[in-house]
């Protein structure tokens, strides 16, 4: 991958150690419109916008669909070290359909980024020095990603971040409990956090809400039974709230909201690629959670979960540089 130097970003003088991104690649369909998206996608465009050297470490198929996503390969000026083709199997698929009672995406299975190779995988790795890795939970519901997966986890010393992304055709508690005891930071929404809840500590979702109190109490627990460096608890436009290690607790609330909300599909990849971000550049942790909720924010006011103008980052960059 060529390096950039940062020349947007305002760090010339050295080049950030590579965040490692593996899971699925993909084309949305909606309303007869194919746009590129998978959660690891776009947390990949994300951070090489911000010009932070990735691999993203996935799989597509020889047709149009993967013409796409290479395509943002390119339009990103991402590397493709990570990027594997298979001959027989399709890009990745999922039906994006949209109704005033929210969105509702359709994953359809037996796809290219199910069958990502270990070998292939193992020896892109093996060139970078990693320091973060992120995965979710989709990618896993094969067992050849999911092997892969754990081979590159292994062989990884670096923070790992999971996303559980939960999606209704691929929900595996199985899956999850075993990514929760490989992760180090985990990011669930509430309606995640609820599933958590449910597994672990046999609330239903239908019961009455729990007092605050105790919601901080099961996230900390949820953090010493799994053996967390921290769990991150996005709210929406109520912001975040991060449960560290030794009882740290950071609610982040004062966030600027976004003038209106065009999609909210997205936000959570925006937040985990600003964590990430902040992750590399070594910020505060405070100011970490309130920029990864303000662009979050910022995601939602404009349609899908990436910028078709790559000019959409030049602000934040400014910003974020100035500040």
């Amino acid at each position: 991958m060529p390096d950039r130097q940062h020349e947007r970003g305002g760090h010339m003088q050295q080049r950030d150690k590579t965040v490692v991104v593996c899971g699925e690649a993909l084309v949305e369909e909606t309303g007869g419109e194919q746009v590129a998206g998978g959660a690891p996608f776009n947390v990949a465009r994300h951070l090489a916008a911000f010009m932070v050297p990735q691999l993203m470490i996935t799989r597509i198929g020889s047709d149009l669909n993967g013409a796409l996503v290479r395509g943002e390969f390119e339009r990103f000026a991402m590397t493709e070290a990570g990027l594997q083709f298979d001959q027989l199997e399709e890009t990745g698929r999922a039906v994006l359909e949209r109704s005033p009672g929210g969105v509702r995406l359709t994953v359809l299975p037996n796809q290219a980024y199910d069958y990502i190779d270990e070998d292939e995988a193992l020896a892109a790795l093996s060139a970078e020095e990693p320091c973060a890795f992120y995965f979710g939970t989709l990618a896993q519901r094969s067992a050849r990603t999911r092997t892969t997966l754990e081979a590159l986890l292994q062989a990884c010393v670096a923070p790992r971040f999971l996303d559980l992304n939960l999606r209704e055709s691929a929900i595996d508690e199985r899956i999850v409990f075993r990514s929760l005891h490989l992760a180090d930071i985990v990011k669930v929404n509430e309606a995640e956090l609820q599933m958590l809840f449910k597994w672990y500590f046999q609330i239903e979702p239908s019961a009455p809400p729990l007092p605050p109190d105790e919601v901080r109490a099961a996230c900390r627990a949820l953090v010493d039974m799994f053996s967390l460096q921290a769990l991150i608890v996005t709210l929406g436009h109520r912001g975040s709230v991060y449960f560290g290690e030794d009882d740290e607790v950071i609610a982040n609330r004062d966030n600027p909201a976004p003038p209106f909300v065009i999609d909210t599909a997205g936000a959570g990849d925006a937040f985990a690629a600003i964590f990430l971000l902040g992750l590399v550049r070594e910020w505060p942790l405070e100011t970490t959670l309130a920029r990864a909720n303000e662009f979050a924010g910022a995601i939602c006011a404009i349609p899908g979960a990436v910028p078709r103008d790559l000019g959409f980052y030049d602000k934040w960059m400014a910003r974020w540089r100035a500040a």
